[in-house]
């Protein structure tokens, strides 16, 4: 079956489709749209930056959202709506934002200028993310020539732009699948169902086919690891993994729901959970990375299911036999291996509101602030009756072969007084819950420092002190 998608309002067809090709690839290959930039090929530098629509969920209009197109795939694009920077009018016809940067020196070799351009311009349009500080709009974008000053400066210097959708609201409505849609591409498959339902039946027929939601993991598999894969299921159109339910008592999301969606609602569980949010990745890697795909895929080093874990998720899986929940800290039984069986999906994660006494710490550590994958990610939830100390939940990511919570250091807290001596102790014990790797992003002794030293900070922070994690207790870079 073909791919149709919409590219400045006209509607583009692609018979006999790759399902691992990219719209990066397609651009410049065949569209000859050589302003849209492979920098990286990993979703890293942003230079690729395009702007994908779709018709919004629960309103009229269209829901805008920059992504990187070196690592989304094909198939990925149908039904919905395209602008590259050629969109936008080209040398006669500047938007403001351009304009600016042209007059004011943002750009030198201009090797990465399209990918801020497009960045910036979603952010005028009222994309995904529009409301964020233009250093977070741009932090998924590197410049090497340059610096940021004027670029962030011209962001400014622009107003919002008034965006008439109308067009290709209609358009869209027009290219709306009803069912699922698949395709071959010689031996290989791939299908892009639209009901959980759907889902369940594909997979029951294909249970060693790959599933495919943001493909910030899958996609650097293809562009970089040079992986193939016979059968791909793109789970991004599937209705009820979509849904976000917020309620007094608990948080549940779809998981296909993307972090840049849920960010507002993570952050009302708990401020550092948003801020946590807030450093996975870029922008466009937010807004293409899913809760269910970090947590599906079982990295070790993930950002999310730490937290989650200390927050108390559990985890709803789904097959054509039905469905099954556990605590997320289940899911993971040893490195690369999760507990899901063939033909089963990650559905939704549900996540119990804190309650308003709790004690509740989130961090992450990484060599780079932004854009980059942490060395530790450590989450602390202290469940309080009092200034006794009910129930510990203290998970980590970096510190062993999957996320997991450290029972020792939870034992040591458990029916004890939060004081700075009881903190001291279970920092200690903690020692004795990992026993972490050392690799390029830290050594062992690293990382168990600053993960007990996470403790100690708490305690600091409780009282009103700021303190880096380094500065509590001397631990080797």
């Amino acid at each position: 079956m073909s791919v149709r998608f919409l590219l400045d309002g006209e509607v583009v067809t692609i018979d006999d489709v790759d399902p691992t090709a990219t719209l990066l690839d397609f651009l410049r290959y065949r569209l000859g749209r050589t302003g849209t930039k492979e920098g990286c090929a990993e979703g890293d530098c942003g230079a690729c930056t395009v702007l994908v629509g779709s018709l919004k969920e629960a309103a009229d209009g269209v829901a805008w959202r920059a992504l990187n197109s070196c690592i989304l795939f094909l198939p990925m694009m149908q039904g919905k709506a395209l602008l590259t920077v050629e969109s936008l009018g080209g040398c006669s016809a500047l938007t403001p934002l351009q304009q600016v940067m042209a007059a004011n020196g943002s750009s030198q070799c201009g090797f990465c200028t399209p990918g801020f351009v497009m960045a910036l311009h979603g952010r005028a349009i009222g994309a995904q993310g529009c409301d964020l500080p233009v250093e977070d709009v741009i932090a998924g974008n590197l410049c090497r020539c340059t610096g940021y000053g004027p670029i962030l400066a011209a962001a400014e210097a622009v107003p919002r732009l008034e965006r008439d959708d109308s067009a290709t609201v209609a358009a869209l409505e027009a290219l709306a699948a009803t069912h699922g849609v698949g395709g071959t591409h010689g031996a290989r498959q791939w299908f892009a169902p639209q009901t959980g339902w759907e889902l369940c039946e594909v997979l029951a027929a294909h249970s060693d086919a790959r599933m495919v939601a943001g493909a910030t993991d899958v996609g650097l598999w293809v562009t970089k690891g040079l992986r193939e894969f016979e059968c791909l299921v793109f789970l991004g159109d599937v209705a009820e993994l979509r849904g976000i339910d917020e309620t007094d008592e608990s948080l549940t999301i779809g998981a296909a729901v993307t972090y840049a969606e849920a960010h507002a609602a993570l952050g009302r569980l708990h401020p550092d959970m948003g801020e946590l949010v807030r450093r996975i990745g870029g922008l466009q890697v937010r807004s293409a990375a899913t809760i269910g795909g970090n947590i599906a895929n079982g990295s070790p080093i993930g950002d999310g299911p730490p937290a989650l874990i200390a927050l108390g998720a559990t985890l709803t899986l789904r097959s054509v036999a039905g469905r099954r929940t556990m605590p997320l800290e289940d899911y993971f039984l040893d490195y690369g291996k999760q507990d899901r069986a063939p033909g089963e999906f990650v559905e939704s994660i549900h996540i119990p509101r804190p309650a308003p006494g709790d004690v509740i710490q989130i961090t992450k550590l990484s060599r780079r602030f932004d854009s980059d994958i942490s060395a530790v990610c450590g989450a602390i939830r202290l469940g309080m009756e009092g200034n006794v100390i009910r129930e510990a939940r203290v998970a980590f990511g970096g510190m062993a072969a999957t996320p997991r919570r450290a029972p020792l250091c939870e034992a040591a807290l458990n029916g004890q007084l939060l004081s700075d001596d009881t903190l001291e102790a279970a920092a200690h014990a903690l020692r004795q819950d990992f026993t972490p790797l050392s690799d390029v992003r830290g050594s062992a002794e690293y990382r168990l420092d600053v993960a007990a030293n996470l403790l100690r900070r708490l305690w600091l922070r409780r009282h009103g002190v700021c303190v880096s994690v380094l500065d509590i207790e001397h631990a080797d870079g």
